[in-house]
């Protein structure tokens, strides 16, 4: 077995594709827009990754402009290599930046939380 994608629904295509695109640098893989079922998914992951490797699918309803996130959903996690200039980054293209860097424990990774356009939670582990 070989995980594929997680799929998360938006309500602002584009301000998502901005957010994962320019803020995280993940890159466009594939585009469907699927006018029949009035929907279109958008497939993106990190540079040198491509189609091999786990991706984000985005999903937008044309019809469905925000969706409450519920209380089941965690996380994506991304790992950085140093947190200090990853959120420099983040800041310099207008990220949200929902809990600064923090260690859980004694000799742990730092970790830090950002939030996407629709409010889905990214955490940032330095080194994991």
């Amino acid at each position: 077995m070989q995980f594929l994608h997680t799929m998360i629904r938006v309500g602002d295509l584009e301000a998502s594709i901005r957010f994962y695109t320019e803020v995280l640098g993940m890159e466009v893989q594939r585009r469907l827009d699927m006018e029949k079922g009035r929907f279109t998914l958008v497939f993106l992951a990190f540079p040198g990754e491509g189609e091999q490797g786990a991706q984000l699918e985005l999903t937008y309803n044309w019809d469905t402009d925000s969706y409450d996130l519920g209380n089941g959903y965690g996380h994506l996690a991304i790992s950085v290599e140093d947190m200090e200039s990853s959120l420099a980054a983040v800041r310099e293209k207008g990220g949200k930046i929902a809990r600064e860097p923090k260690r859980l424990h004694e000799g742990g990774p730092l970790l830090a939380f950002l939030e996407d356009p629709d409010g889905y939670a990214i955490e940032l582990i330095e080194g994991g």
